[in-house]
């Protein structure tokens, strides 16, 4: 079983945990951003991570794993993978999380959520509504990364293979845009800055 400390430190080697100053899908700034796309890159960090994310749930009789795109998308695969469950993933169409592709959730299906990281929890806030929209029941959510340090929140528990409490900035308080430190918009969704 990996530790945190491990953890932490394949996220290092494989150039996953950066310093600097990001603009985060939530509009924040933060120095820290943890970017799960060069971890999940190789196979074998993928499945490991992955797979000790899906060992928390293996007693929870899931139906089905579902992400929000595109981050989650290869995490929820290899946790789908570990847990042998069906495994879909939400996309945005005109600002709304849909489900496209023709996924379908039934009614009563238990569901896992997944994510490679969570700030605020927005993004899983949306998946959680669209699956109970379609009549789906949540069993539980699970991140690589919990960079809210325990505080999101949601109507089951968060399981997380790091939790840690990253500094936000709102972007008029922030004092690496006072310094003039190039901002970053690393993740895979374009805002404007």
């Amino acid at each position: 079983m990996l530790t945190q400390g491990e953890i932490l430190e394949i996220f290092k080697k494989t150039g996953a945990l950066l310093s600097g100053h990001f603009l985060l899908t939530s509009g924040l700034h933060s120095p820290t951003y943890f970017q799960c796309a060069k971890v999940l890159q190789y196979p074998k960090y993928a499945q490991q991570l992955c797979g000790r994310l899906a060992e928390g749930f293996k007693d929870r009789k899931i139906e089905l794993v579902i992400a929000p795109a595109i981050g989650g998308i290869v995490v929820a695969c290899e946790v789908g993978r570990a847990l042998d469950m069906r495994t879909i993933f939400t996309e945005r169409e005109a600002g709304r999380m849909t489900l496209r592709r023709g996924f379908e959730i039934s009614p009563g299906e238990k569901t896992l959520v997944v994510e490679d990281v969570v700030t605020t929890g927005g993004s899983i806030h949306e998946v959680i509504d669209l699956v109970e929209a379609n009549g789906g029941k949540i069993v539980g959510v699970g991140c690589l990364v919990d960079r809210s340090g325990g505080k999101a929140r949601f109507s089951v528990p968060l399981d997380s293979l790091i939790q840690m409490e990253v500094v936000t900035y709102q972007p008029k308080y922030c004092p690496l845009c006072a310094k003039g430190v190039r901002l970053v918009k690393p993740g895979s969704r374009k805002s404007s800055y």
